[in-house]
Order: C-alpha cells, then sequence, then structure tokens
C-alpha cells in the first residue's frame, strides 16, 4: 500500500482539528480554548528547549524552560491586565535567565546559547499563544471572530504560499535558511491573506474596516512569513529538520505555529492599540 502524501495527511489533520478549534471557540466557555492555548504553550516550549538545550546538555535546562513557559502563560491569561506583572516577566526573566543557567552550565561552548533561551524562549513561546485566549475572553462577543481571522492570517499565508510557490515559484527568497521557499510564493501567501482581510472585514467583522483589514492583513502575513523563517533558522542552527513529530504532516508544534506565533501578536496588538470591538 501507498503511503500517503503529505499534503494529504496535512488536509485530514486540518479536516480534525478545525471543527475542534471552533468548538472551543464557539460553545466551549472561554477557559476551554485556554486550556488548548496552555497545553499548546507547553508542547511548544518542550520542542523549542530540545533544540536550544539538546542532549547531553543538562536536563534541568529543558525543565526550566517548560516549567517558565507555563508560568508565563498562566500570568498573562490571569494577571495580563496589571501591567506591573508583565514588566516583572519581562525583568524577571531577563535576570533570571543566566542565575538559573548556574543550576546545570554543561557544555561551556554552548552555554549564552541556553542562558539566552531561558529568558527568550518562555516570552516567544508562551505568550502570543495565550493572547489568543485573551482576546476570545476580553473582546467578547467577537474576540473568537478576530481568533480565528489571527489564525487564517498564518495558516492562509502557508497555504497560498505552498501552491504559488508549486505553481510559479522560480526566485528563492532566503535559501541559506529556507531552500524551497520562494519569493513568487510569498507573494502568493500575501495575496491570500489579503483576500482573508477582505472576508474577514465584510463578513467575519463588519467593525472592522476594510482598509484596517487589508493593511492588518499584509502586515501580519509578511511579518508571519518571517518567523517561519526565523523558526528555520533556529532549527538550521541546531541542525534539526523538525521541531517534532506532534502534528501529523506538519512536523512539530512549532513548526505549525511559527507564523501564529507573530500573527497572534499583530492582531492582539491591533485590538489593543487601535480598535476591536
Amino acid at each position: 500500500m501507498s503511503k500517503p502524501s503529505n499534503l494529504a495527511v496535512r488536509v485530514a489533520t486540518a479536516v480534525v482539528a478545525v471543527p475542534a478549534i471552533l468548538a472551543l471557540l464557539y460553545i466551549a466557555p472561554p477557559w476551554g480554548f485556554f486550556l488548548l492555548a496552555f497545553a499548546a504553550s507547553i508542547a511548544g516550549a518542550t520542542e523549542f528547549f530540545a533544540m536550544t538545550h539538546p542532549e547531553p546538555s543538562p536536563r534541568i535546562g529543558r525543565v526550566l524552560g517548560v516549567a517558565l513557559t507555563a508560568a508565563v502563560s498562566l500570568a498573562v491569561y490571569f494577571f495580563g491586565a496589571d501591567a506591573r506583572v508583565l514588566l516583572t516577566l519581562v525583568v524577571g526573566l531577563a535576570v533570571a535567565a543566566p542565575l538559573l543557567g548556574l543550576l546545570g552550565p554543561g557544555n561551556l561552548e554552548t552555554a549564552a546559547l541556553r542562558v539566552c533561551a531561558l529568558g527568550f524562549g518562555p516570552l516567544f513561546v508562551g505568550v502570543p499563544l495565550t493572547l489568543l485566549a485573551v482576546m476570545l475572553r476580553d473582546r467578547a462577543p467577537i474576540g473568537g471572530h478576530y481568533v480565528v481571522l489571527a489564525m487564517g492570517f498564518a495558516w492562509l499565508s502557508d497555504t497560498g504560499g505552498y501552491f504559488a510557490g508549486r505553481a510559479f515559484g522560480k526566485h528563492k527568497l532566503y535559501e541559506l535558511v529556507s531552500p524551497k521557499k520562494t519569493v513568487e510564493g510569498a507573494l502568493g501567501g500575501l495575496v491570500a491573506v489579503a483576500l482573508w482581510g477582505v472576508f474577514g472585514s465584510v463578513w467575519l467583522i463588519p467593525s472592522l474596516p476594510l482598509p484596517h483589514a487589508i493593511g492588518l492583513a499584509v502586515v501580519a502575513g509578511a511579518l508571519g512569513q518571517a518567523g517561519d523563517l526565523g523558526e528555520s533558522l533556529l532549527k538550521r542552527s541546531t541542525g534539526i529538520k523538525d521541531s517534532g513529530v506532534l502534528v501529523p504532516g506538519h512536523g512539530g508544534l512549532l513548526d505549525r505555529v511559527d507564523a501564529l506565533l507573530v500573527t497572534s501578536s499583530i492582531v492582539y496588538l491591533y485590538t489593543l492599540w487601535i480598535g476591536g470591538r
């Protein structure tokens, strides 16, 4: 029996995952979606610190990284409205990382990478995913629509880029980091997210002005693609092809949400500073 194509596995995964996510957004109470975001943060942190703290590095570094990510996610969800809490997270992690690194210094040649990862990783993985749950809870009754908008920016950019790249791709986008990505694919991804922005303004969130929606789509889509490349840079620098095997057809969780980490942050900041009701 022939092995299913990667695209077929991706489609099958989406068929299972999308209805479950929509049910958590629109049927379950807000804390139900937070539990998903929290679990995803833990899984993403496990993959992240497996890359930055590979064997034979002391296991305590990976454990501390995941624990700090869990603490950050909980703090942002339950106390994120207090600016003092957020400032404490940023300052506390920056100060604590070198101190925690002393608990398991391991190979001194890679100690700087591991220490920086402890200070950066919990914020990079834990905050953006939790912000999706915060939008759902605090931007009722349309918070779920903004979450769908952010997810669409990330995943349609990837999907549009995949098909445009296969059909028209000739010029490499950033060959050093991601040899298969092309300029044509990137442009196709931006077209896809722009159309999603139009859909978001016209049908999903009528209170979102169309110029805002298109501008938000292009900014979030472009930076989401950069986030994808950034995660690829991290993987290549650590000699890893996929961050994990958690998501069938997609590799690890970070491979699936690398762009979402950026688009969720962009959409949340838009609702915070400009609008969102």
